[in-house]
């Protein structure tokens, strides 16, 4: 743990204190790195992977842990190789989409998992569909949280916005305006997980993010695993109308819903009741 890292990992450790179950550090050592999962629920319970957004840490899911593991999930919360967390991404880089998908690949491997349910907030959303047009005999359902860049593109307005996250000078001020800007004051925001995102950003050592095109409506049209997709209605990182409506027509059968009041970043927060509710209906 050098200086410039420990703020953030003390941070993350106590984060990762308050979930409200017991969790299971797991490590897997793959050739990119060593990835570092917190899994809760039964043993034998089924795997439901989930994929956090960018920045975000495998913590954001403090809010539906308990409500996942208690349906009976074996509860596999990934922290991404080379995002801000506890993964370590001291190996091979991960040459773009095919290895970002080969990592999880790998990943799964080392947990045994031959088959898993897949859930992804925002950019981890983008993976997780990826991912199951990527080995579809592994994804049994998926689950998408306000996915970015898997039906339609970002609001320009917001692009704009993001822009300072990556110029130099990062500070945790400059993370933490972000977040209040996109939520609307950052009310629904759990206050420590806010500190650990602005902490991350400002401090871990990330390695450059791998992204994608969208996938086209052809590939969309092959994906064989039923899907969940719930939108933030006041998200400022797309426009949830014309997500939701390209969503139904890209996948006629998929599930799609629009929750009130929520924004991109506190929907797994914000809306947890609903969240929780519809996401346990959807893997049962």
């Amino acid at each position: 743990m050098s200086a410039r890292t420990a703020p953030f990992l003390a941070a993350y450790d106590a984060l990762l204190a308050r979930w409200p179950v017991p969790v299971e550090a797991l490590t897997v050592r793959t050739d990119h790195g060593t990835t570092r999962i917190n899994a809760c629920g039964p043993r034998d319970g089924r795997p439901l992977v989930l994929l956090h957004g960018g920045g975000a840490t495998s913590t954001m899911w403090a809010a539906n842990a308990a409500a996942l593991a208690g349906a009976g999930h074996r509860v596999l919360a990934v922290d991404l190789i080379g995002d801000p967390g506890r993964s370590v991404h001291d190996g091979a880089a991960l040459d773009g989409v095919p290895g970002l998908l080969g990592w999880l690949d790998a990943v799964l491997d080392g947990l045994s998992v031959t088959e898993a349910d897949l859930c992804g907030h925002s950019y981890g959303g983008w993976i997780a569909l990826e991912y199951a047009l990527h080995a579809p005999g592994r994804v049994r359902r998926l689950a998408l949280l306000d996915p970015t860049q898997c039906f339609a593109g970002f609001r320009p307005g917001y692009l704009l916005r993001a822009l300072p996250l990556f110029l130099p000078g990062r500070t945790p001020a400059r993370a933490r305006a972000y977040l209040d800007w996109e939520t609307g004051g950052g009310h629904h925001l759990d206050p420590d997980w806010r500190e650990l995102y602005a902490l991350g950003y400002a401090d871990f050592p990330a390695s450059r993010v791998v992204t994608g095109p969208r996938p086209t409506p052809a590939r969309l049209r092959t994906l064989t695993a039923p899907v969940l997709t719930l939108l933030a209605a006041r998200s400022r990182t797309h426009d949830p109308a014309r997500i939701a409506d390209a969503a139904r027509r890209a996948l006629p059968s998929a599930e799609v819903a629009v929750l009130p009041d929520a924004t991109h970043h506190d929907l797994p927060t914000a809306a947890a009741p609903e969240v929780n509710r519809r996401l346990v209906d959807f893997l049962a």
